[in-house]
């Protein structure tokens, strides 16, 4: 069965840096309802893991974001992107 039809597509709103060099991006929902979040170290970016300005996943992968003020913020920053550049554009 291909479940690809079943697959949601969230953009990129935030990117954060820790202290033990691990970069943190969240992808979200357009209506910032729900995000998903992919850690990689930045080593990796360094050899060219992809960041892209758009990315589909499992709905069971998304997490619902709980905070009113998190959700227009990411719904806005969703939107900007989304307008602003292609799905498979490098970020």
């Amino acid at each position: 069965m291909d479940d690809s039809d079943d697959r949601v597509r969230v953009w990129l709103v935030e990117r954060d840096l820790d202290q033990r060099n691990l970069v943190t991006l969240v992808y979200a929902t357009p209506d910032g309802d729900r995000r998903y979040r992919r850690q990689l170290s930045s080593a990796a970016l360094d050899r060219g893991a992809d960041v892209t300005a758009a990315t589909t996943v499992a709905p069971a992968d998304l997490e619902p974001v709980e905070d009113p003020d998190r959700r227009k913020q990411y719904a806005e920053e969703a939107r900007r992107v989304a307008d602003d550049r292609d799905p498979d554009e490098p970020l």
